[in-house]
């Protein structure tokens, strides 16, 4: 081992989770009012979603990137990860092979592991979906992965357009995945309940044959030039 490595592991163990009660609390909203209150950022491309709609996941980011077609370092992720955790995997989008299947997603669950989040393929759909741990994959390929590239666990990745690093909150559901920076989950819990509660008013006002059209609509479209000032539609 040269000095270098012993500098910088590749697998790096210990890092800063968000608190357990935070994730609990985060886990109470949809993806959609955190990414929102987020200043709608955080949101994974949509090629990357559940495995069935009904699957949601919560929890503290444990990073993994792998070479295409290999899940080595998804492995020694597993050895290393605490109950809670959700794995979330830079597969580098690659669909020609699945990287987990029921095997390591039946040891997830056993685990006590949150979830899985891979930009990569899966397989054993029908199983995974049986078993209902939370799965959010980019494809499904029934080719097996090798296990002998080196990777990297718990360093910064990215993967869906969105710079993940280790101990970030993951939450997941039918519409996607958001992913908040660590540091700013707590800020976060106020402004999702404010915006649940005014999402609902809205809804309720709705059906009741009320607010038919947002207040904000008319001074939307003069600010963008397209009704004079005053004017309304």
């Amino acid at each position: 081992m040269t000095e270098q490595t012993k500098a910088f592991p590749e697998i790096r163990r210990d890092f800063a989770r968000v608190s357990s009660e935070l994730v609990a609390q985060a886990a109470g909203f949809q993806a959609a009012i955190l990414a929102d209150v987020n200043e709608r950022r955080g949101a994974l491309h949509g090629r990357i979603a559940a495995v069935s709609p009904s699957m949601k996941l919560a929890g503290s980011a444990v990073t993994v990137e792998v070479r295409p077609g290999d899940n080595l370092m998804i492995h020694a992720a597993m050895a290393i990860a605490h109950p809670g955790d959700v794995l979330v995997i830079d597969g580098k989008g690659d669909l020609s092979s699945a990287l987990m299947g029921a095997i390591m997603m039946n040891q997830a669950k056993a685990m006590g592991l949150a979830g899985v989040v891979v930009d990569g393929a899966v397989r054993d759909i029908l199983e995974l979906q049986e078993l209902g741990f939370p799965v959010f994959a980019a494809g499904t390929n029934p080719n097996g992965p090798t296990k002998y590239i080196p990777g990297r666990v718990n360093w910064d990745i990215s993967i869906g357009g969105v710079a993940i690093h280790p101990g970030d909150l993951v939450v997941g559901d039918a519409d996607g995945v958001v992913v908040i920076e660590r540091e700013k989950v707590a800020s976060l819990m106020a402004p999702a309940a404010r915006k649940v509660a005014d999402e609902n008013k809205r809804i309720q006002g709705i059906l009741r044959g009320e607010q038919l059209r947002p207040g904000w609509l008319d001074g939307a479209l003069a600010a963008a030039g397209l009704l004079k000032q005053g004017e309304t539609l």
